[in-house]
């Protein structure tokens, strides 16, 4: 396991854009790691994308957001797309990627994993690498009765009092899913501790990561150093390439 950084771009603050089929998915898959970016990136610019609900639940979205990502320069963007029905309206949920695509250029992108057994999960996280071909893509997993939990490639590990925190804000931003038999502290404690495990830590994330792109600590060939085009794939720096090893 090699340890990983993500840095701030040279142009500037980290940008973050969030991707969601229902309110509660990014929280419930990314939350401790939202709540830790806006805690250690001064200036963190955020956009928040979720693709279905009610008017009432899309209320909780909008608190969520601002809940999860405090001081954070946030934008937010609700669809009002058939929840359960995304497969039935892919060219609609393509279409409202793509406009996200035209309005911003994040260093990262999280979203739903193309693994997910739950039909709109998955859509999204089939179409969110066409749409976003050069950014740095983390898919995020959510427990469910399906069983799909596989193998990631990627962990953020959060502290005792992260991985709690995201769990009160769950609690106290989506009161309509309180009555839901599996949420509840020892599910997403569970799997945050499970996740902890497997990257030496106490709690985490865990991540799918499609492609990411190593970036060597020493000059490389002339003929190999990127352009001014090249986009910035895979924001990741060993922690090593800042001692100048």
């Amino acid at each position: 396991m090699l340890p990983s950084q993500l840095t701030t771009p040279s142009h500037g603050s980290l940008s973050v854009l969030a991707i969601g089929a229902h309110p509660d998915d990014i929280e419930i898959g990314a939350g401790g790691m939202l709540l830790s970016l806006a805690n250690s990136q001064a200036g963190l610019q955020a956009r928040y994308v979720v693709l279905t609900g009610s008017a009432d639940r899309q209320l909780e979205a909008r608190n969520a957001a601002r809940a999860f990502l405090p001081a954070a320069d946030l934008t937010v963007k609700l669809y009002d797309l058939p929840d359960g029905r995304l497969p039935a309206v892919w060219g609609q949920v393509k279409e409202a990627l793509e406009e996200v695509a035209r309005s911003c250029s994040p260093d990262l992108v999280i979203a739903p994993s193309r693994h997910d057994a739950h039909q709109d999960h998955r859509t999204v996280g089939e179409i969110v690498p066409t749409v976003f071909r050069d950014r740095f893509y983390l898919g995020y997993e959510i427990p469910k009765w399906d069983g799909d939990l596989g193998s990631p490639s990627m962990y953020f590990p959060l502290a005792a009092d992260m991985a709690r925190r995201k769990v009160e804000l769950l609690h106290k931003c989506f009161p309509s899913q309180r009555d839901r038999d599996w949420w509840d502290d020892d599910v997403f404690l569970g799997v945050a501790r499970l996740r902890g495990i497997e990257c030496r830590a106490r709690y985490a994330e865990a991540f799918h990561c499609t492609k990411s792109v190593i970036l060597p600590p020493f000059p490389r060939p002339a003929c190999a150093r990127p352009s001014a085009r090249t986009p910035p794939m895979g924001r990741w720096a060993c922690p090593d390439d800042r001692a100048g090893r």
